[in-house]
């Protein structure tokens, strides 16, 4: 009798365990605003890790009205996110497309393309780089 007592109140504990753990997981949850999820960039093209040890960069990038960023390339996956202003991106036979405050994207990777600030007043995004294994968070290449 004292067995299955035990038993059955350890299964109670672990139930309780379980169930805290799912609620302190929903609360997390609830705090969390999505900006992003996806496996592919901007272009469609599954993300892949270099190999080696990982290395992540963040940054605020501005660029004035009319500015450019020059055409370059990423070869590690860029998470981006406008914080204010009006900003398109050229990929050349791709098209462009543009972000305004708010919007949120992956950039392309190992494509050339060129980011214009088309708005009237500063484009300010956050950049948020995962590299590694020696890659380049970005390269200047010729206009195509």
């Amino acid at each position: 009798m004292k067995r299955g007592l035990a038993l059955a109140l350890a299964c109670a504990c672990a139930a309780t365990a379980v169930q805290a753990q799912e609620q302190a997981s929903q609360q997390y949850r609830s705090l969390l605003t999505p900006l992003l999820e996806s496996a592919t960039d901007i272009l469609g093209t599954p993300l892949d890790y270099p190999d080696g040890p990982a290395k992540v960069t963040a940054a605020v990038v501005t660029l004035p009205p009319g500015g450019e960023t020059g055409w370059h390339e990423h070869e590690v996956p860029l998470f981006g996110y406008i914080l204010e202003g009006e900003l398109t991106i050229d990929y050349a036979s791709k098209g462009t497309k543009t972000y305004r405050a708010g919007d949120s994207f992956l950039e392309a990777v190992d494509w050339p393309h060129n980011g214009s600030n088309t708005g009237e007043t500063p484009v300010r995004l956050i950049a948020v780089y995962m590299g590694g294994g020696g890659e380049a968070n970005s390269v200047a290449v010729e206009a195509p």
